[in-house]
């Protein structure tokens, strides 16, 4: 059997491995030598000799009830033996219809439209949402308008409204970048000021923006709740609720991008629903199918569907995937719905995040740890310092701890699957305490001899 080492080089030489410097992944690199996984089983992910490691992001957010759930794997071993695929133009079959019915139930948007991952949903609802406003006769509503730090995805038109300034300055060229406004991102409170007052200040800023630029704006696009690959930048409901009195205002879309902060993430089924409040576009996938299969959906109203139904093939949805509602992948989120119902896992989660808020206080009162957030079953913790890899050395200690741990920049943070009991919640905290320790030391180490070198240079 192939050790890591053999399967390690393998994929150097013949896989381009996902946002990523593969330089920093060479024998002489600076980065943790990659990690081969021969297989998965609840938190854990074992490599090929033998060595666990805890996933405590879920695998980058997609994992909810654990690796190689067998109620998910009886479902997709099922749906193999009747239907793997067929096109969804002109066909249809039964788990793309009990889908669509069942997230219909659940968010009170009637029409779903399937593609494969995040950055398409997202393209999705985009094309979707100014088409919609060339139908209705008022085409020059076609821009789009996003929150400071958001990301939604990085295919070209998901970067148009992604502002994360390492893409914008890669891909500018290519995109026609859409306007930001200031997020509401409850860390930015002046003193004294509540995460309420801090929703209220950024949606006013959204509102003097609208009253200038709604007659060519097309929607509004928002992460609810967390802004995750802004650093898990949390925000209060209120903004959500005062985002949709806007939008309804000045005749804009309303797109909420819950791909990362849906299925349970947050406290409730879905992010919005904190805030009370129905969008015109729901962005989903990444926890869709429990982490199993790539699937993401748009769910949307009646009355942007009707804006489509024509006679003219012009009016029609311009948009397809050649994998669209792909049979097994829908059968594998209906076993995730189904895990939601069986394991009562809203009321669940709801007791372990009170749990590992508990477990995660020593790191939540480390003296250099800044802005402890939680966020339902997301946990974060900022880490101001001068190491600009911060996250590149962290997340090798935490390997060496047994641990899957990947900061944002200077945020570390953790998403674990629904499933992680009291034992694998110690183990967490043991091993990110450690790997920040180590981390911190050799910042310290690089601090004395920066200080030694700019003696000598006196």
């Amino acid at each position: 059997m192939p050790t890591n080492e053999a399967w390690r080089q393998r994929s150097l030489a013949a896989v381009w491995h996902p946002c990523t410097q593969m330089k920093l992944h060479a024998p002489d690199g600076q980065a943790q030598p990659m990690v081969p996984i021969a297989r998965a089983e609840g938190l854990w992910l074992y490599d090929h000799e033998g060595r666990r490691y805890l996933d405590a992001i879920s695998s980058w957010w997609v994992n909810l009830f654990g690796h190689n759930h067998p109620a998910i794997r009886t479902a997709l071993m099922d749906q193999l033996n009747t239907l793997h695929h067929v096109m969804l133009a002109g066909f249809t079959h039964a788990p793309v219809v009990e889908l669509s019915e069942r997230l219909s139930a659940a968010t009170g948007l009637g029409h779903a439209f399937y593609a494969s991952d995040g950055a398409s949903a997202t393209e999705i609802a985009l094309k979707m949402s100014a088409h919609h406003w060339r139908n209705a006769g008022r085409a020059r509503k076609n821009h789009f308008v996003g929150v400071a730090g958001g990301y939604h995805g990085e295919t070209v038109g998901a970067l148009a409204v992604t502002d994360m300034a390492l893409f914008r300055g890669a891909y500018a060229p290519l995109v026609r970048l859409a306007a930001t406004v200031p997020s509401p991102d409850a860390r930015t409170a002046m003193p004294g000021e509540s995460a309420a007052e801090v929703a209220g200040r950024a949606a006013d800023a959204l509102g003097d923006w609208l009253a200038e630029h709604h007659e060519d704006t097309a929607a509004l696009i928002v992460e609810p709740l967390v802004q995750c690959a802004a650093g898990m930048a949390m925000h209060d409901p209120e903004y959500l609720r005062r985002v949709r009195e806007l939008c309804d205002r000045y005749q804009v879309h309303l797109v909420l991008d819950e791909i990362a902060v849906g299925f349970g993430r947050t406290g409730t089924l879905f992010a919005h629903q904190q805030a009370g409040i129905r969008p015109d576009f729901l962005c989903l996938s990444k926890g869709l199918t429990g982490g199993t299969l790539p699937l993401s959906v748009v769910l949307t109203t009646g009355e942007v569907y009707a804006a489509f139904y024509d006679d003219q093939v012009a009016r029609g949805f311009l948009h397809s995937h050649s994998y669209t509602g792909n049979p097994l992948a829908c059968r594998a989120a209906l076993a995730t719905l189904d895990l939601f119902e069986q394991t009562d896992a809203l009321r669940h989660n709801a007791a372990t995040s009170q749990r590992l808020a508990a477990q995660f206080e020593p790191l939540s009162s480390h003296p250099r740890v800044r802005f402890a957030r939680q966020q339902g079953m997301i946990f974060a913790w900022d880490v101001p310092g001068s190491l600009p890899d911060f996250a590149r050395r962290f997340a090798r200690h935490a390997l060496d701890e047994g641990l899957l741990l990947r900061p944002i920049g200077h945020t570390l943070y953790a998403m674990p699957p629904y499933v992680i009991d009291e034992g694998e919640g110690a183990i967490l905290v043991k091993g990110a305490l450690a790997a920040l320790e180590a981390t911190l030391a050799e910042e310290d180490r690089s601090g004395a001899l920066n200080a030694v070198g700019v003696c000598d240079g006196v």
